[in-house]
C-alpha cells in the first residue's frame, strides 16, 4: 500500500528540456510559413512608409507572386534554432518546476504559481533564444526589402556570424527586453492557461488524456494568448529589424515603439498582423503541447518501464 503513495517515477530534468526542444521544432515545420507573414506583416508601413500589404491574404498573395512559394520558408533555419534554444529552455524549465512544486502525491500546483513558473520559464528561454529570434526576424523580412538592401543570409549560423563581425556580439541580444517582456506575458498565459483548461476539462468528465484533450486546451491557451501578447510582439518585431540611421537606432526602446506606432500608423496597429499571428500561435500552441504530450508518452513508455 506505501507503494501505492509513491510520487510518480518523473523524466530525468535534461530529458525535458530535450523533448521540450524538439515539440517545438516539429511545430515550427507546420507553421514557417505563418510565422513569415506574421513578420512581413507587422513591418509593413514602418513609420510614414507605405504598406506593402493591405492584408494578410494580400500579403500571401504578393508574397507567392514576386519571391515564389518556397519564400515562405525563409528564414526556416532560424525558426528551428530559435525552438532547439528558446522552446527547450522555457519547457523545460516550466516542466521542472511543475514536477517539482506539485506536491508528493502527484496533485498539481495552484493557478497561481503556474502562472508565476510561466513567467521565469518565459524569461530565462528569451534570454537564451534571442539571437536565433534576431536572425529569424532578418532572415523572413529580407525578401520585402529592395536586391540592393538585403542582407542575404545564407542560413541561421550564416546570419549569426556575420552580425557578430559586422555589428558586434552584443546586437544578437537586441531587442532582448522586449522579447522577455512578451515571453514573460506568452509563458504566463499560455503555461498557466495550458495546465489549468486541461485540468478543467478532465473535471468535466467528457474528456480523457489524449490528444483531443490536448488540443482543445491547446486551443484555448492560444487564444488568450494572442490577445495579450501581439503588441509586445510588434514592437520586438521593429526593434530587431531596425537599422541604424546616421548612427543612431530607429527605436530607443519597447515604448518608443509603440509611441511611434500609434502616432504614425493609429492605435490599431498594435494588432496589426493579428490573422497571420493568431493563425501562428494557435496551430503552434496546439502542435507544440501535442507533441510535447506525445514525445513524453513515448519516453515513459519506451524509457521508464517499471522493472
Amino acid at each position: 500500500m506505501a507503494k501505492e503513495k509513491e510520487k510518480p517515477k518523473d523524466i530525468p530534468g535534461y530529458m525535458k528540456f530535450i523533448i521540450g526542444g524538439g515539440a517545438g521544432m516539429t511545430g515550427t515545420l507546420f507553421v514557417q510559413p505563418l510565422d513569415l507573414v506574421k513578420n512581413r506583416m507587422q513591418l509593413s508601413g514602418v513609420g510614414t512608409a507605405k504598406k506593402e500589404y493591405t492584408s494578410s491574404f494580400d500579403a500571401i498573395s504578393k508574397i507567392f507572386r514576386t519571391e515564389g512559394p518556397l519564400a515562405f520558408y525563409n528564414g526556416l533555419s532560424a525558426g528551428l534554432l530559435r525552438q532547439a534554444t528558446y522552446s527547450s529552455t522555457r519547457l523545460g524549465v516550466y516542466t521542472w518546476l511543475f514536477s517539482y512544486m506539485s506536491s508528493p502525491d502527484g496533485t498539481p500546483p495552484t493557478f497561481l504559481k503556474k502562472t508565476l513558473m510561466g513567467c521565469l520559464a518565459g524569461l530565462c528561454g528569451a534570454f537564451v533564444g534571442t539571437p536565433a529570434e534576431v536572425a529569424l526576424i532578418r532572415m523572413t523580412a529580407d525578401g520585402k526589402l529592395p536586391p540592393e538592401e538585403r542582407r542575404n543570409y545564407a542560413n541561421v549560423f550564416s546570419a549569426l556570424g556575420r552580425i557578430t563581425r559586422e555589428e558586434g556580439i552584443l546586437t544578437l541580444w537586441r531587442g532582448v527586453m522586449p522579447t522577455m517582456g512578451r515571453a514573460v506575458v506568452v509563458n504566463a498565459v499560455q503555461l498557466a492557461t495550458y495546465s489549468q483548461a486541461k485540468e478543467m476539462f478532465m473535471k468535466t468528465g467528457y474528456f480523457n488524456e489524449g490528444i483531443f484533450l490536448h488540443f482543445c486546451s491547446s486551443m484555448l491557451s492560444g487564444f488568450f494568448t494572442t490577445i495579450a501578447s501581439l503588441p509586445l510582439d510588434i514592437a520586438k518585431t521593429r526593434i530587431q529589424n531596425m537599422k541604424m540611421h546616421e548612427g543612431k537606432p530607429e527605436y530607443r526602446g519597447t515604448f518608443d515603439v509603440i509611441y511611434k506606432l500609434t502616432k504614425n500608423e493609429g492605435i490599431f496597429a498594435l494588432w496589426k498582423g493579428f490573422t497571420p499571428y493568431f493563425a501562428r500561435i494557435g496551430p503552434h500552441t496546439v502542435l507544440t503541447f501535442i507533441f510535447l504530450e506525445q514525445y513524453t508518452n513515448l519516453y515513459k513508455k519506451y524509457f521508464m518501464k517499471e522493472n
